[in-house]
């Protein structure tokens, strides 16, 4: 009783955050608060979610719907933080406490999905819908949460729900699991040089950087290289030591699959089966059925049909590519056969000898801190927003900034927080997280506070963060995703910000990319981080005619990875397979050449068996479709046009999911998305 009360005066979640533009006290939150909070959030939801389901009063949209969504605000956020900073910032304690909370999590909320009553007063408003004055958001929020319910299994008889009870319960300890030892597996491996000539080929910053990880680690003398994508790809692209890039390379693609503590393959087989239950449980011949039935997808057969339209000529394209590659292994005096840890190598010389262009000629202009500014000059012109650097705000690590986000006229939008580096206690990739989301029930206007979180090339010595193409394009992605929650207008947290169709989501992120190598947009950010000076239009003009560079690799290996989701995920019956072999089996299928591994292997596909994208991975292509279109409305006018900019960020990024995602496109682009857009920039058509 003391502990309890002890703990209650002291929790920073038990009271809205004392803080500027109340983002999480950080420097206050210790361990030992997150499990009291989610237990008091969770009983005071509960409570509120009794109150609703025995209102006697008739059910309306006001005294259920919506007192639904002003319901569980202390398990919110805390549950926001938390699981936050699992992913950009762990360690052993949050990751015990993941263990033991999600299972408590599972179960609280099938409490409510499965409240008979409850479910009762929201099928009776529901069935009544055509009478009702309803707006448009609020007609969608209604339909949301009746298939929510629905797709809950509220209409399940007892036994049923009961089975479905312990299969969601598994299923969050599995993928949990398989996440962590993923996170485990990326900061087990090591390669340590000790000897000079090991480090051939390899630029001076990326030299630099693995000297000063190994100091770091107690390597004095030494040079370390990890798993991490800036540890990683700089070494597959420039050492000259085959049989380091060979070990680099496995260890990468072997995560999760080394028959260790770590191992995932049996984890994810029960991932699947479990999974296929609850489709059947639910009605649906699979999971993979039982996801697409929410999404602009629909259903398998669509998905496979744009796959299907885009595997032949990319991987006519990718053989293309590795007949030039083994053409120099050839003319080199290669004595072997082009090999998938040759790719990035070759791949490097191969634009070298085309295009007199290779990756080190451009990182110089691509400073983190220039590529994220001019990131921040996009969204000003197009949506007359800007940034401002906040100091002696709280912060969860020392790599964390914080920008206060303002409208034209000086009004708040909202907090945006960069977390660009890696380090062991952050998942690896790059995302978008908030603290809060933007809602405005009862006129109240609460503004988002957003998360971009990369890890992306770090400083090393006195060099700063220079940026790889590729990182570059993660940024844009990202901040456009950060946009999305930063510029929402809606009304319910259910349908703000990002809380949209899976295969929807992807546009507003996406199409920032487009500008990011765009001329225009380059002279704007990208200049030399020591002389300052603007990139030189010689520069432009190789990345121009490099464009295509590669787009038959980087589209196969994105392909395979969706096909091998979508196998996985359209079963009917629990797989008879071990996980490598139906990996095998479904790659065999399609043809992927040996040449390419998969972007990410079963064992350590995070997306699909530890993240929200499983029967979902298609999502990025099927949003490029829409990006590449909309895309063309900014590049049939004017690349930085006001008018057009503000068009998508009325139609696309304020309205979340408050209609249907094909209306809101449509009403932006006056017409729906054509493929072609996608096949040429892809090179494909």
């Amino acid at each position: 009783m003391l502990w309890s009360c002890t703990k209650t005066d002291t929790n920073p979640f038990f009271a809205e955050f004392d803080t500027p533009f109340q983002v999480p006290p950080f420097e206050q939150i210790e361990e030992e608060h997150f499990m009291p909070a989610f237990t008091a959030g969770m009983d005071e939801q509960r409570q509120e979610i009794e109150a609703i389901a025995n209102n006697p009063a008739e059910p309306t949209f006001e005294n259920t719907l919506e007192a639904m969504e002003k319901s569980g605000r202390l398990l919110t956020r805390v549950s926001r933080v938390f699981f936050n900073l699992r992913s950009a910032h762990t360690n052993d304690q949050i990751q015990q406490i993941a263990r033991d909370v999600s299972p408590l999590l599972s179960k609280h909320r099938d409490d409510i999905m499965l409240n008979e009553k409850l479910f009762t007063r929201i099928r009776n408003i529901h069935s009544q819908k055509a009478d009702l004055a309803l707006n448009p958001e609020q007609d969608r929020l209604l339909d949301e949460y009746y298939q929510d319910f629905v797709r809950s299994g509220a209409n399940l008889d007892e036994q049923q729900k009961e089975e479905l009870r312990k299969i969601n319960q598994e299923l969050s300890l599995l993928t949990l699991r398989f996440g962590e030892n993923v996170l485990k597996e990326d900061n087990a491996f090591e390669l340590v040089l000790e000897d000079e000539a090991d480090l051939a080929g390899l630029p001076e910053n990326v030299i630099t950087g693995a000297a000063e990880a190994a100091r770091a680690k107690g390597y004095e003398g030494k040079w370390l290289f990890t798993l991490h994508k800036p540890s990683l790809i700089p070494f597959l692209q420039y050492s000259e030591k085959r049989d380091l890039r060979e070990k680099m390379f496995k260890g990468y693609i072997n995560r999760g699959d080394n028959d260790n503590e770590f191992d995932n393959k049996d984890i994810l087989r029960k991932i699947v089966a479990l999974r296929i239950q609850k489709a059947e449980l639910l009605g649906y011949d699979t999971h993979g059925a039982y996801i697409l039935d929410r999404n602009m997808a629909k259903n398998a057969d669509n998905v496979y049909q744009l796959l299907n339209q885009l595997w032949p000529p990319a991987l006519k394209r990718a053989k293309e590519e590795a007949a030039d590659m083994q053409a120099i292994i050839n003319r080199e005096g290669g004595n072997f056969k082009l090999q998938p840890w040759d790719w990035w190598y070759y791949a490097e010389k191969v634009k070298k000898e085309k295009y007199d262009l290779d990756e080190e000629m451009l990182r110089p202009y691509f400073k983190l801190e220039n590529v994220r500014d001019g990131a921040f000059m996009l969204a000003n012109k197009l949506f007359g927003i800007t940034f401002e650097q906040l100091t002696g705000m709280p912060l969860y690590h020392e790599d964390v900034e914080v920008f206060e986000v303002k409208d034209e006229d000086g009004s708040h939008i909202g907090i945006l927080y960069t977390d660009y580096f890696p380090r062991a206690s952050k998942s690896g990739g790059a995302w978008m997280n908030n603290y809060r989301e933007q809602s405005a029930i009862d006129g109240e206007m609460i503004r988002p506070v957003i998360s971009n979180v990369g890890n992306f090339s770090k400083p090393a010595g006195d060099i700063p963060a220079l940026l790889s193409v590729d990182e570059v394009g993660t940024l844009f992605h990202e901040f456009g995703h950060g946009l999305h929650g930063l510029l929402s207008q809606c009304t319910y947290p259910r349908l703000s910000g990002t809380s949209v169709k899976r295969d929807f989501v992807e546009l507003h992120s996406q199409i920032m990319e487009n500008w990011a190598f765009e001329p225009q947009m380059l002279k704007l950010y990208a200049r030399h981080y020591q002389t300052d000076d603007p990139i030189p239009d010689a520069l432009i003009e190789k990345i121009n005619r490099a464009r295509l560079f590669n787009q038959g690799f980087a589209t196969v290996e994105y392909l395979a990875a969706a096909f091998l989701d979508m196998d996985w995920h359209t079963l009917t019956e629990a797989p008879s397979l071990g996980a490598n072999e139906f990996e095998k089996q479904a790659l065999d299928e399609i043809g992927l050449m040996p040449e390419i591994v998969s972007r990410y292997r079963s064992p350590h596909f995070r997306h699909i068996f530890a993240g929200g994208y499983s029967a979902g991975y298609y999502n990025y292509i099927w949003a490029e479709v829409l990006d590449a279109d909309a895309f063309q409305a900014f590049k049939e006018t004017d690349l930085f046009s006001r008018e057009t900019g503000m068009s998508f960020r009325r139609n696309i990024l304020e309205s979340g999911g408050t209609e249907d995602p094909m209306v809101l496109y449509t009403r932006f682009r006056g017409k729906e998305p054509s493929v072609e857009p996608l096949l040429k920039r892809r090179g494909l058509n």
